[in-house]
């Protein structure tokens, strides 16, 4: 062992255990009591072991490695959600391969490719479009794959976990059309993508029925920079909202920037609800209402299905679908409590340089 590589065998020597019984505290492949675990893990630590995924899987013919593929890096909810993966992954002697595909479906294909050339037991991808990636369909029926948050329209042959993405579009209208706002624009990220279409047609359906008036739509991309500078650009031009709606984290932090790079104060003159509730949202002088995603239940569906095809499960896919809920914080004016009281609650002054709303979704390259 002097100056070489700490072997499994040496290990089994320190803690005076089996070879076998080393390989199964690190493999997973069969129960090991607390005390044996105990003592390998100790000797693994004072000998500083490393464990060789790559030979361990040429020895068993089974990977131990998943991989997991996400549009974007930057957006901490594909974060979030990796990390929750990860979490997951290690309790069950895996580990995990990231690539991400930043919105490119040429990028995402070449993604897929050096993510299968690992030859990983399973796969857990976020598409960056509605449809399958072409690398994978051949892959379906012979590796196990889940699809998470965005979920083909038209079905899947693969296991699926999303929110109804529907319904969270219509809390977050319906929490503003109780407290008696009117002049509503949702600001989305990109309507070709199907969970932020359903978001824009759950809020835009009931805003519709419930006032007949058409919210403005605004397409603000996945780059907080840059459409933080579009949503500024259509402030500009376009009669101030007394509330938006932001659909996406990222479409938050843009909506925010733009509004405090214009001095608009939050919640009087506009309100704001944003989307996915991380800590930030609640550190400010403002609080953020925000419609919570739930992410650790989304990773633990979404790698409860990989982790039952991996073990052989042969039942037709299960398409899961999560609820949202709302997080109501100080970010939404009550403009009906104000018009109870004999208040003004009159729409608000408009920004520099008015011209005619904006009153179907407007598509940003």
């Amino acid at each position: 062992m002097d100056g070489g590589r700490v072997t499994i065998r040496d290990v089994a020597a320190r803690a005076g255990v089996s070879i076998a019984t080393v390989s199964n505290v690190f493999s997973g492949n069969k129960p090991v009591n607390a005390d044996l675990r105990a003592r390998v893990l100790k000797a693994a630590e004072e000998l500083a072991y490393q464990v060789d995924r790559a030979a361990s899987q040429l020895r068993s013919g089974q990977g131990r490695v998943v991989g997991v593929l996400v549009p974007d890096l930057d957006d901490i909810f594909f974060t979030s959600l990796i990390s929750q993966l990860e979490v997951l992954a290690e309790k069950d002697g895996y580990d995990i391969l990231v690539a991400s595909s930043r919105d490119d479906l040429g990028l995402e294909q070449s993604r897929l490719r050096t993510l299968l050339a690992w030859r990983p037991s399973g796969l857990i991808a976020v598409p960056c479009s509605d449809g399958v990636p072409g690398v994978l369909r051949n892959e379906i029926g012979r590796l196990p794959i889940v699809f998470a948050d965005r979920v083909p329209p038209e079905g899947s042959l693969v296991d699926t976990v999303a929110i109804d993405n529907r319904k969270a579009g219509e809390i977050a209208a319906r929490h503003l059309l109780a407290k008696g706002h009117g002049e509503i624009l949702i600001a989305a990220s990109s309507l070709g993508i199907s969970p932020i279409r359903e978001r824009v047609a759950g809020a835009c359906e009931l805003i519709r029925a419930k006032i007949h008036r058409e919210p403005s739509v605004v397409e603000l991309g996945s780059n907080a920079d840059r459409g933080a500078a579009t949503f500024q650009n259509w402030l500009e031009r376009n009669p101030q909202p007394s509330a938006v709606i932001a659909l996406t984290n990222v479409t938050t932090l843009s909506t925010l920037s733009a509004l405090a790079r214009l001095r608009v104060d939050i919640p009087d003159p506009v309100s704001v609800i944003g989307f996915d509730d991380y800590p930030w949202m609640s550190a400010r002088k403002t609080g953020l209402t925000a419609i919570r995603q739930p992410i650790a239940e989304i990773a633990a569906v979404a790698w409860g299905r990989l982790r039952a095809r991996m073990s052989g499960d042969k039942a037709p896919p299960e398409h899961s679908v999560l609820q949202a809920s709302l997080q109501a914080r100080d970010s939404v004016r009550d403009l009906a409590a104000i018009a109870a009281d004999g208040g003004d609650a009159g729409g608000p002054d408009p920004l520099p340089n008015p011209e005619r709303p904006i009153t179907a979704p407007k598509a940003v390259h």
